[in-house]
Parts: structure tokens; sequence; C-alpha cells
């Protein structure tokens, strides 16, 4: 979690321990939530669990090491600024650069049998869709494509069921 712009957390139902409520979690959070200046996290609750007194007491922790570290060196504390991503583009990226490694590897066989090379991506890509592995497919789909355009394939689209 990267929340440099936000300056309110709010943990609803904080004294449900488990997933996201743990002291660990707790501290994560309320750290992330102080790297902006006014930063502050509010936990709901109806009881005070163990998880968020330790938290809390953490957190008072860091805080009291990090007001007397900023004091002697004389630092003010100022909000990070970053820019905002859209996420779709860093996983487009990753997404778009996993495809031309694949076409990198596969460059030999789709030069000396492109046929083969396209069934065994074909029957590659029914393994990971029956597998439920459908990032991978997807991966494998988008090969595919980019192997019949690096070959000049073209081949009729089948049909969807």
């Amino acid at each position: 979690m990267d929340l440099p712009e936000v300056s309110l957390i709010g943990i609803l139902d904080a004294d449900k321990e488990g997933f996201l409520r743990s002291e660990t979690a707790l501290i994560q959070t309320i750290g992330r939530a102080a790297r902006n200046v006014a930063g502050k996290v509010i936990l709901y609750a109806d009881v005070m669990t163990n998880s968020m007194k330790s938290a809390i007491g953490e957190t008072e922790r860091r805080r009291a090491v990090q007001i007397a570290h900023n004091e002697k060196y004389g630092i003010t504390p100022q909000t990070i600024i970053k820019s905002i991503h859209d996420i779709t583009d860093h996983l487009r990226t990753e997404h778009e650069a996993a495809v031309s490694e694949l076409v990198r590897i596969d460059e030999d066989l789709a030069r000396t049998d492109p046929n083969k090379l396209l069934k065994q991506k074909e029957e590659q890509m029914a393994v990971a869709v029956k597998g439920l592995d459908f990032e991978t497919a997807a991966l494998i789909r988008d090969e595919l494509f980019a192997l019949e355009e690096k070959l000049g394939i073209k081949r009729p689209a089948k049909k969807r069921r």
C-alpha cells in the first residue's frame, strides 16, 4: 500500500482481529499514513484489542524516536511528492515486456517451423485455460498474435462458443 497523497485513513472494525487488523498490519497502515505530514489514522472499534494497543504503543514509540531525530538534526518533515501513475500502464508495460521476451525465446522455432510453434502455443494456452491460469493464457495468446504478425500469418478468427 503506497499512500503518499492520503491524509486520512479510517480502519473500520479495527477490533475484528485477523486479516488487515493484526498488530503488524495496523502498524504498517499507520506507518504508511505517516508519510503525509498531516496524515491521520482513525481506528473504529467497539473494544480496544491487544493488537490495537500494541500498534498504538509502537506508533507512539516510533514517533518519539523520529521527533528526537528530527530535532537533533534540524529536519522539518515534509510530505513526499510522487507522481500518480495509472496502475494499468505499469501492468500493460510488464505484460508487453513478457510477451516480447516469449517471442524472442521462440524466434528460432518461428523461423524454422512456424506452424509447429503456433500449434504448440495454442496447446499451451489451452492447458493454461484448463488449469484456470488465465494470466499465462493471456500471455500466450498475445505471443501468438505477435508471432503471427511478425511472420505475416493471417489466420481466420475462431468462433466464440
